[in-house]
């Protein structure tokens, strides 16, 4: 993924999330996420994107309605760099995304963990976090995804649909449908031990305390495929 704040390159567990796996790459495939903001950024916490209308209130998965929640027993909120899916509720996962920026243990079991940013594009995440923050968690001037690039595809069997990149449907502009910039409880604002060491060594060289214990969370493996997101 290209993004303004530079590129994040994105790992994604495919055999735990399948469902959210598929929807992301697909979204990403077709163009969708091009263009769009990280409208909602909590620093510390979280960076919030994937909506087309860039409000939080947008958005739409392929599969044509919400898809439920995909939760992991080893896939828990402890550190930076983790990618799940934002949502207004249980089972009400559409396009929008999030990253990590420091643990979140109160998202266990409400939002679904599907993929982590992956080797030095960790040490991006905290570009997201400068600049002056407005209302409703909103930055004063949003970073943005320049271009997605799937580099390894785990679902060799999706077909792009004929869309307009970032072409909002026609019923969700007729039709003002819920939000998803408020989390529940964000009112107020075989490769585990490799993995959490690379993850560690980032976190402590970036300087947050978004670093994750192996002991609490044990990366899934066998199942990493990899999206390139690119920057502006």
């Amino acid at each position: 993924m290209t993004t303004s704040a530079g590129e994040i390159e994105i790992e994604l567990w495919s055999k735990e999330a399948p469902l959210a796996c598929r929807n992301f790459v697909q979204l990403c495939l077709e163009g969708y996420y091009n263009k769009t903001v990280f409208h909602r950024v909590i620093p510390g916490f979280i960076v919030q994107g994937g909506d087309p209308l860039g409000t939080g209130e947008g958005g739409a998965s392929i599969y044509g309605k919400p898809f439920k929640d995909e939760f992991h027993s080893r896939l828990r909120f402890v550190r930076r760099g983790l990618v799940a899916m934002a949502n207004a509720g249980a089972n009400d996962n559409s396009s929008q995304f999030f990253f990590t920026l420091g643990p979140c243990k109160e998202l266990n079991n409400k939002h679904t963990i599907f993929g982590k940013v992956a080797g030095d594009t960790l040490y991006n995440l905290p570009r997201f976090e400068e600049g002056d923050i407005g209302k409703n968690d909103r930055p004063v001037y949003p970073h943005s995804i320049i271009k997605t690039e799937v580099l390894l595809n785990p679902f060799p069997d999706i077909v792009p649909r004929e869309t307009i990149a970032n072409e909002i449907p026609k019923e969700e502009r007729k039709k003002k449908k819920k939000g998803v910039k408020n989390f529940s409880l964000l009112s107020f604002g075989g490769e585990a031990e490799e993995d959490e060491a690379e993850v560690i060594s980032a976190t402590k060289a970036i300087g947050g305390s978004g670093g994750s214990e192996p002991s609490l969370v044990e990366a899934p493996g066998n199942s990493k495929e990899t999206t390139n997101t690119t920057q502006k």
